[in-house]
């Protein structure tokens, strides 16, 4: 079915084919289904289940954070591939939408969004030709990134014989050793910027790259390597500036783990420089988590006080008991193919007697290996984890979660057996 707004989701047929929903739902619309009131407890596991409260915390924590640094944010869409997402993060201030990939380029296109920020390369010459048709025919406000001459090189191929109303935005990526994709050196940045700024058809637009790819951790060596990163960022902002044209440049950088850093480091050059957009690209944050974002990054709700501007885990999975084969040990229905399991395996932290039962804690209890379709949890055997029973996991990595659901559920606060949404993914 083509869905080609954001009202249209509603009109949605569920069917059985969609992994975790009730039986009843198969034929409804996702407006009928929601009005008839659903329930948790009415979902199969395994499950994926998103709290409302928490995600419109984490929205308007972040969205809080950049207006008084003094950053735009265009968050990384790529995290969820929710539209209706994406709409919240904008609806709160969000300047545009940040994506990965080309093809996540065309749904965010579909859905009406105009304002999109690629963080990678573009350089399949079918892709550029369908960024110039949509630059020619609509007021897409586009950019993307080039690492070396030849990404130039290959732009500039693949627009041969187009005829483009505006050049395309191309800001220049600095990398780093050991990093992903990125100029190695900001004399390498140079040189890239210099080319661009002399192609007809695309722009110098300024400087773009990830500082969390350089670091894992919040020791001091990893975050002086982070450090390190964002001050060669605003040196090649300053050694571009002969390059640039009289539109505004942009500097922007992103992930969810050091974006204090990002302030800190960025603050005199921000103060003096008041042309430059700042654009921050944080995506985690909508959900934040419960391993790796928990632990690093600069709002995670400690859970000392009721601080608004924090962040707290907006996800969990749901698992159900299948076997007690061993003392101590228990094997749930879901693994690999329903939770995230790139940066830490699912944490168990809570057990009932089913969905939508309020969860008594489960301490003790560690997830020590995933399969395809089963989760191993080591528990105390004078604890009871029968047969049948639901586990909540804690999940780590919000990237890897959302696309091994089509449909997830949305309860009204964490614990809550009442369903408020359902939302679609499109990986």
């Amino acid at each position: 079915m083509h869905i080609p707004t954001l009202e249209a989701i509603a009109d949605i047929t569920l069917s059985a084919t969609d992994k975790g929903l009730p039986a009843r739902a198969g034929g409804m619309t996702i407006r009928d289904f929601l009005a008839s009131q659903p329930t948790l407890d009415e979902f199969w596991t395994p499950l994926l289940v998103l709290d409302r409260e928490n995600l419109s915390r984490n929205i308007g924590a972040l969205a809080s954070w950049c207006a008084n640094a003094g950053f735009e944010l265009m968050p990384h869409g790529k995290t969820s591939m929710s539209p209706q997402l994406w709409a919240e993060q904008l609806a709160a201030g969000a300047t545009g939408i940040t994506l990965a990939t080309m093809g996540q380029v065309r749904v965010a296109r579909e859905f009406g969004f105009d304002s999109i920020l690629l963080a990678n390369e573009l350089t399949d010459p079918l892709a550029v030709q369908y960024i110039a048709g949509e630059l020619n025919n609509s007021g897409l406000e586009f950019l993307c990134w080039v690492d070396s001459v030849e990404g130039v090189a290959a732009l500039e191929q693949a627009l041969e014989g187009i005829e483009l109303r505006r050049p395309i935005n191309v800001c220049v990526e600095l990398g780093a050793a050991h990093g992903r994709t990125g100029a190695r050196s900001v004399a390498e940045g140079v040189a890239i910027g210099r080319r661009l700024a002399a192609a007809p058809k695309v722009r110098l637009a300024g400087v773009g790259g990830y500082e969390g790819a350089l670091a894992h951790d919040r020791s001091p060596a990893e975050l002086a390597a982070v450090r390190a990163f964002l001050r060669a960022q605003l040196e090649l902002h300053s050694a571009l500036k002969e390059f640039y044209d009289s539109e505004p440049a942009i500097v922007t950088v992103g992930g969810s783990a050091y974006f204090d850093l990002v302030a800190e480091e960025f603050a005199e050059a921000m103060a003096a420089d008041r042309r430059t957009r700042w654009v921050l690209r944080s995506g985690s944050y909508v959900t934040h988590d419960d391993g790796y974002y928990r632990e690093v990054s600069p709002l995670a709700d400690t859970g000392a006080g009721a601080d608004p501007g924090t962040l707290r885990a907006a996800m969990h999975g749901m698992a159900r008991v299948l076997s007690n084969p061993e003392p101590g040990l228990a094997l749930l229905d879901g693994g690999k193919r329903d939770f995230a399991h790139d940066w830490g395996l699912p944490i168990p932290m809570g057990r009932a007697a089913g969905l939508g039962q309020a969860m008594e804690p489960l301490a003790g209890a560690k997830v020590t290996a995933v399969n395809d379709q089963h989760a191993f949890v080591e528990f105390d055997p004078a604890t009871a984890l029968p047969v049948g029973s639901v586990v909540q996991l804690g999940l780590s990595h919000p990237c890897t979660a959302f696309d091994k659901w089509r449909f997830i559920p949305v309860v009204e606060q964490p614990g809550s057996n009442r369903v408020v949404d359902l939302l679609p993914t499109y990986f």
